[in-house]
């Protein structure tokens, strides 16, 4: 049967778990480039990320989604749980990202909030290539399957490309026949200025995830492209003044840092040359602050 005889098909697949389990490494090694940040500290997602994958007929819209997470004191902890479970609702398909031998409370919860689904499930497991003895998996993937009957269980590593080619495989095959949604040259539906935002926001929570743990977020002020080159300029937004002062450095050396990092990858995705500046401003307690969220963005679910 040749390609151009194959019905069309497009659908949605949503990536869920807890935080720091590789939602997003998993997503980037899907779509064979970076649309979606990531760092070594939990919750570094905050929207839901959508990337699109097409090949050929097919057409897979993955949602990225913010690591399900206990604990909802602030306003941005409640917004973050809240988009990666509407994220849930209308897909064809969602993967239960959990790591290894590792289950926690967090992905009992994830558990929970799937209980229910209407669409089909994948559990996939992730960083296998980290497991010494391949033979103890297999009581990890009995529980699985006794506690999610009707779910398909995949082993995979994300960062080492394991098994990813099969879990493409199985979701082609929950794709509903339909037009694709997007063009089949677009690999994200986020801003060019929302990418730009997140790519220093990454080098910010890269470089500070423990002294700068959440109360930081990135304000694109200008996008402008002349042709040439684009001219980006961001406002990092902390709640405090020695936040800020360690976010700018001694002489201004990390910020400039930072700022140098997150150009390179810009440059990477736009195909062009970037000016970028950088600027930091204290706004206390914005990240508990329901309105101060929605004008930078958290508002889209």
């Amino acid at each position: 049967m040749s390609e151009t005889s194959l019905p069309t098909r497009c659908g949605y697949v949503a990536i869920v778990g807890r935080p720091n389990v590789g939602k997003s490494t998993l997503l980037n090694h899907m779509l064979g480039q970076k649309v979606s940040i990531t760092s070594r500290k939990p919750q570094t997602t905050r929207n839901n990320v959508r990337g699109i994958k097409t090949d050929g007929t097919n057409q897979i819209v993955f949602v990225d989604t913010p690591g399900l997470h206990q604990g909802q004191k602030k306003a941005i902890n409640r917004y973050m749980n809240q988009a990666a479970t509407s994220a849930i609702r209308d897909v064809d398909a969602v993967v239960f990202l959990v790591d290894r031998l590792t289950w926690t409370d967090e992905d009992e919860m994830v558990a929970q909030r799937l209980e229910g689904l209407r669409c089909p499930l994948i559990i996939a497991i992730n960083k296998v290539d980290k497991v010494d003895d391949k033979n103890s998996l297999l009581p990890h993937l009995q529980v699985l399957g006794e506690r999610f009957p009707q779910a398909e269980i995949i082993p995979l590593s994300a960062l080492r490309n394991t098994n990813l080619d099969r879990l493409e495989a199985l979701l082609i095959t929950h794709l509903p026949e339909s037009e694709h949604f997007y063009p089949d040259d677009q690999l994200t539906d986020r801003s060019s200025r929302f990418m730009a935002a997140e790519m220093v926001r990454e080098k910010v929570t890269r470089q500070l995830g423990d002294e700068l743990p959440y109360q930081m977020a990135v304000e694109i002020e200008e996008f402008k492209d002349d042709g040439k080159t684009l001219h980006i300029s961001a406002l990092i937004l902390v709640e405090r003044d020695g936040q800020k002062r360690i976010l700018i450095g001694e002489r201004g050396e990390r910020i400039k840092q930072i700022g140098q990092q997150a150009r390179l990858d810009m440059e990477n995705l736009f195909g062009q040359k970037v000016m970028l500046k950088l600027w930091v401003k204290v706004k206390s307690g914005w990240s508990d602050d329901s309105r101060a969220l929605r004008s930078l963005g958290y508002d889209d679910v």
